[in-house]
């Protein structure tokens, strides 16, 4: 009975070994990026190492841990560099593409699901095909138009636009495999009381589909936020870069400033920890609101 029961018990501490490792592995460079940013140092080491180095000076090379802890690199990108006017051009940029792209998203998602109309399947294989093809291949069509024919170049506007029209086909698919489980009935009860199309939208069919919509708004955010491709080709001015294509300024070929990339790596990622975490908990406050009203 012991022998079998330390069977039973071995895999789970192999695959407790191997979670562990993978997790190691998941966070060490990570680990390194905040090393460096604390290490108020422009170099990728962290500790100097003597002429002849020990084996523990050689440990200490490998282990992302500062010898003195400073908040140098991050004062100084707030406020020798830039960089806080990037971060602001991002936060306006991700704001408004994360809302216009939720509206156009959620409007799209549930005529699709709900109403009939010609041209609705090919309007849905329209959306999935355009999923196919990689995003770079739509750089030059949306530089001419954006830039050349609508003269929205350098602007936020232009990139508003751009990031929420190429987020709508996998959120319009997205959202409509979720409408398309929210049942009819509750819409024919709100008609049969006198509610309008738009009442039964706002008030019924949204609520019921939070989880959908958070995850849509989450996707759109992180869209907008993390690009730089679209970015660094239509802003060529230096007051309007997004914070993405702010860093690779701080890593060149004739200058390089790791601190200030890891500091300002660490800066962006906080909105987008504190988004999701924020959407995790509503996440499942839907979830509960959802199967309750269902």
């Amino acid at each position: 009975m012991a022998r079998s029961r330390r069977e039973q018990e071995l895999p789970h501490g192999l695959l407790h070994a191997v979670l562990i490792v993978a997790t190691l592995a998941t966070i060490y460079p990570v680990l390194w990026v905040i090393s460096i940013a604390f290490s108020g140092r422009q170099t990728l080491a962290i500790a100097d190492l003597p002429a002849a180095p020990r084996v523990v000076d050689r440990l200490r090379a490998v282990i992302p841990w500062p010898e003195r802890w400073s908040a140098s690199n991050f004062v100084s990108v707030m406020t020798d560099q830039p960089f806080g006017r990037w971060v602001l051009n991002s936060v306006i940029v991700a704001i408004f593409t994360t809302i216009l792209g939720i509206f156009l998203s959620c409007t799209a998602a549930y005529a699709f699901s709900r109403f009939k109309f010609p041209g609705r399947r090919a309007g849905m294989m329209g959306f999935l095909v355009s999923q196919m093809f990689p995003g770079t291949l739509m750089l030059i069509p949306l530089y001419i138009i954006m830039v050349q024919v609508l003269g929205l170049g350098s602007t936020r506007l232009g990139l508003v636009i751009v990031y929420a029209t190429t987020s709508i086909p996998f959120s319009v698919w997205m959202l409509k495999g979720y409408f398309d489980t929210i049942p009819r009935e509750l819409e024919e009860a709100a008609i049969i009381e006198g509610a309008s199309a738009g009442t039964i939208f706002w008030r019924i069919v949204l609520p019921l589909a939070k989880p959908a919509v958070a995850i849509t708004a989450l996707f759109s955010f992180m869209t907008a936020w993390n690009e730089f491709i679209l970015a660094a080709t239509f802003m060529d001015k230096e007051s309007m870069y997004t914070a993405p294509v702010g860093l690779r300024f701080f890593v060149g070929g004739f200058s390089q400033q790791w601190g200030y990339f890891a500091a300002g790596s660490i800066i962006v990622s906080i909105p987008v920890v504190l988004l999701f975490l924020y959407l995790q908990k509503y996440l499942v406050s839907g979830l509960t609101a959802g199967s309750v009203k269902g």
